[in-house]
């Protein structure tokens, strides 16, 4: 599992962008803790502390922050990545999901051939709104047969719910940083 990671405060890290990308929006941005080891370290390691007795077959990162955060939890379990993207980012066979955005639906697809039936499957983003595209991957993954082992957010935006509604729907929700809105 390698050295374990001193405490790191992610809160303190995350870039805070106001009016972006439109007035009235708080924009969080994690890129400050993609720079440095040390807090990666202390991200795989939370996570891998949460999941470590979950039954992990693979790591799925949501497009793109998604990405970063899946490799470096399938390093730490000893496991593979799936990539869940946006719909005509894929080749081969596809399943798609349409979920719901701000202004209308967007798209995420997942290859059928990226998990076999009964594999568990820890899904990993940035960060937790409303909770539609962690809800489309999840449909996407049992829809091929495989488990959610749980979520993985580095950032739970808690006004917006869908953090809560993850866990309503009786899946196990892991976030290292919560804000509420202001």
């Amino acid at each position: 599992m390698g050295a374990k990671a001193k405490q790191v405060n992610l809160r303190e890290i995350i870039a805070n962008y106001p009016d972006f990308p439109k007035q009235g929006i708080l924009f969080r941005d994690i890129n400050p803790v993609f720079k440095r080891n040390d807090a990666l370290n202390y991200i795989a390691n939370e996570f891998y502390r949460t999941y470590s007795k979950a039954k992990v077959d693979m790591v799925a990162g949501i497009e793109s922050r998604g990405f970063i955060i899946a490799t470096a939890l399938a390093l730490r379990f000893g496991r593979g990545i799936v990539m869940i993207r946006k719909a005509g980012k894929l080749p081969g066979r596809t399943v798609k999901k349409s979920y719901d955005i701000e202004y209308g639906t967007a798209i995420m697809e997942l290859q059928q051939d990226a998990i076999d039936k009964g594999n568990g499957i820890l899904i990993a983003d940035d960060l937790i709104a409303t909770g539609g595209t962690a809800i489309a991957a999840a449909q996407m993954i049992k829809e091929l047969g495989g488990k959610v082992a749980g979520f993985a957010f580095i950032i739970e935006l808690s006004d917006l719910k869908g953090a809560d509604r993850l866990r309503e729907m009786g899946y196990n929700v892991e976030s290292l940083v919560t804000f509420d809105g202001k």
